[in-house]
C-alpha cells in the first residue's frame, strides 16, 4: 500500500456493496480530516475511475460504500478484488438553496421552523430536488408543493392531510 492505494474485496451488507478500508489508511484520513466520526468526505479511484463519496461507520466498522457510479454492476461483482485509492476530500460540498425556495420558506415562521427541524438529509433532498428542475414553471409548482407540505397541509406527494 502506498499513497493510500490498496486492494480490497468487494463485500455486501443488505443491498449495499462496500469495502473495508485498512486501519493504516483510516488513520491517515482521520488525521487529515481531524475527525473520526462519520460521515467523512473522501475522494479517490476505484479500478482507476474517480469518485467522491463519504466514508461511513456502520455496525462498528468503517466502510466505503461502492455505488453503481463508482463501479458498474457493483452488486453483481461481490467477491471481486478492487484497486482503491482514497484520501480526505476537503472541498466544499455544500449545495446552495434555490433563491425562490429560500424566500418562500422564510416568508412564514411555521414553514421556516418546520424546514429547520427536518433532518439534514431531508433538507438536502428538497434542495437538490428543486435545483435539478429545468423550467421556471416546474420550479414554482414544486416550491408551492414543498411549502404546503412544510405547513402540514399535505403529505409530500400532495395529498391533503385530514
Amino acid at each position: 500500500m502506498k499513497n493510500n492505494l490498496f486492494t480490497a474485496q468487494l463485500e455486501i451488507i443488505g443491498i449495499n456493496p462496500f469495502i473495508f478500508v485498512p486501519e493504516e489508511v483510516l488513520k491517515i484520513i482521520f488525521e487529515a480530516s481531524e475527525r473520526n466520526k462519520s460521515p467523512i468526505p473522501v475522494k479517490g479511484t476505484v479500478n482507476g475511475v474517480e469518485y467522491k463519496q463519504n466514508l461511513m461507520k456502520y455496525l462498528g466498522e468503517w466502510r466505503l460504500y461502492i455505488n453503481l457510479i463508482m463501479l458498474k454492476n457493483s452488486p453483481k461483482r461481490i467477491g471481486e478484488m478492487l484497486e482503491v485509492s482514497i484520501e480526505y476530500d476537503s472541498s466544499d460540498r455544500s449545495i446552495s438553496i434555490h433563491p425562490k425556495l429560500d424566500q418562500a420558506i422564510k416568508e412564514d415562521p411555521v414553514t421556516l421552523r418546520n424546514f429547520e427541524n427536518l433532518i439534514p438529509s431531508r433538507r438536502l433532498e428538497l434542495i437538490k430536488y428543486i435545483n435539478n428542475l429545468k423550467t421556471e414553471e416546474s420550479i414554482q409548482r414544486n416550491i408551492e408543493k414543498i411549502i404546503r407540505h412544510l405547513k402540514g397541509e399535505t403529505d409530500f406527494f400532495g395529498k391533503t392531510i385530514n
